[in-house]
């Protein structure tokens, strides 16, 4: 078929006008830096924040284990034929435990801080004596506010007592030794004993003399 130039140009012209036109620009406009990033400079330049780590958490009070030092006194371990010096030191505390074992220790302290440990263990075994001889009190609290037994009583109470020091730590180890029955009695089953520098005149069967202290029964 016989197209005319005019025609012919017409197409052509057709053609190039369908085509998307450049985008125009503005001169005003800054030119684009190479490597642009689309990011607001304030946030690219910006560090990100750190990311907290999850703190651990602690074991519920119930299963948290206890130090030893706060363990029930009762269960304190010995070990087995440890010297009356290393069985002290394994069981000295500033906490008796009880009521009992206080009493025992208050006494302890009181009547023999200023003897050796021997000398501490044969008192406390006086005391333990009693309670189980059936001739006092059944108990250790109750043997030593006895009425008019011992000097350092005061009604039904004792002296402050200054807790954190070696000689109370001290009485609360030998009172628990001789509640456990863990050493001998160096007195055997003595009920009395006084001190050297005093004879009483007491009509006893002694037992032993031991430090500062005469012990009968």
């Amino acid at each position: 078929m016989f197209v005319s130039l005019r025609s012919a140009l017409l197409v052509v012209a057709a053609i190039s006008g369908s085509s998307v036109a450049p985008a125009k620009v503005n001169p005003a406009a800054e030119p684009i830096a190479e490597g642009w990033n689309p990011v607001p400079v304030a946030l690219a330049s910006a560090p990100l924040p750190a990311i907290e780590q999850p703190t651990p958490l602690s074991p519920p009070a119930e299963t948290a284990i206890a130090p030893a030092a706060e363990s029930d006194p009762t269960d304190q371990q010995v070990t087995p034929g440890a010297t009356l010096a290393e069985t002290v030191a394994q069981l000295r505390s500033s906490d008796p435990g009880s009521r009992e074992l206080e009493c025992l220790a208050g006494a302890i302290y009181f009547e023999s801080k200023s003897e050796s440990l021997q000398g501490q263990l044969a008192v406390g075994h006086v005391i333990a004596n009693r309670a189980h001889s059936g001739r006092f009190a059944p108990s250790y609290c109750g043997v030593v506010f006895q009425r008019s037994q011992f000097s350092f009583v005061r009604g039904h109470s004792m002296p402050a007592i200054p807790r954190a020091s070696q000689d109370w730590r001290d009485a609360v180890a030998i009172a628990k030794i001789v509640d456990r029955e863990l050493q001998p009695s160096p007195v055997g089953k003595a009920l009395f004993f006084h001190a050297r520098r005093v004879s009483p005149g007491w009509r006893l069967t002694r037992v032993a003399t031991l430090g500062n202290h005469v012990f009968y029964r």
